[in-house]
């Protein structure tokens, strides 16, 4: 499907490739449009594509026998779902589900596996994605346990902005609620409390970041740990990286 490449590059990963490695996956890419709640796979399901983004987000969610779920990953621009299937499993505990819809350039897990085990550029990529990935799962597992509401919101605020590069973030204090693994009461306060504060402002399912400066100074440390580990295995320099 060469008439694709016309197609800007947005996502992150495929925009790193060298000319010919992009060429040889262009026939297999598709673009297509994500609404929001749309499952991409399901807990226990054989993943059959994986989504490259070019906008909007997806959370990577685990969900309890009794029902509660718990954002265990974030998935963007920057990055791809689907990569239990470079890992050789195919499937996985966990569900990927569109958070903010938006758009992503689709392949069959089996033309990414074929590219993948070439060891090219995007097998290097993909490895060190996964260490941001894995990262990003154990800083904010550490975060959610030790450090207050509000500096957890503060930080889960910061990795939404920096994918979807917006002040404006669509949000519902459940959707928080849910992704924080907090109570729904506990994120209403929190939320109040970074809005009076003037760092905010919380209004019809949407968030706004009004004074970045201050709400860095509010988040823990676990965003800055977790967007330096991203820049430094995905951002400038990162191909010097052995």
């Amino acid at each position: 499907m060469s008439s694709q490449s016309y197609l800007p590059i947005k996502n992150q990963l495929l925009a790193a490739l060298s000319e010919t490695e992009y060429q040889r996956l262009i026939p297999h890419l598709e673009l297509v449009s994500l609404s929001l709640n749309q499952v991409l796979y399901d807990a226990g399901e054989l993943i059959e594509h994986v989504y490259f983004f070019n906008q909007g987000m997806c959370s990577l969610i685990t969900i309890m026998e009794n029902g509660a779920i718990v954002e265990v990953g974030l998935v963007g621009k920057e990055g791809m779902v689907g990569l239990p299937v470079c890992w050789g499993g195919n499937t996985t505990i966990n569900q990927a589900m569109v958070q903010i819809p938006g758009t992503a350039m689709r392949m069959k897990a089996e033309h990414l596996k074929t590219e993948f085990n070439r060891g090219g550029k995007l097998h290097s990529l993909l490895l060190r994605y996964t260490q941001a990935l894995f990262t990003h799962a154990c800083q904010s597992t550490a975060c959610n346990r030790l450090h207050t509401i509000e500096e957890r919101l503060a930080r889960w605020l910061f990795n939404v902005q920096d994918r979807m590069e917006s002040d404006l973030l669509p949000l519902t204090q459940e959707f928080l609620s849910h992704m924080l693994g907090a109570r729904r009461s506990g994120v209403t306060v929190a939320a109040g409390t970074l809005s009076q504060a003037g760092m905010i402002c919380y209004s019809r399912g949407k968030i706004t970041i009004l004074d970045r400066e201050s709400l860095e100074a509010t988040s823990c440390e676990c965003y800055r740990v977790i967007k330096n580990e991203y820049d430094r295995l995905l951002g400038k320099g990162s191909s010097e990286i052995c």
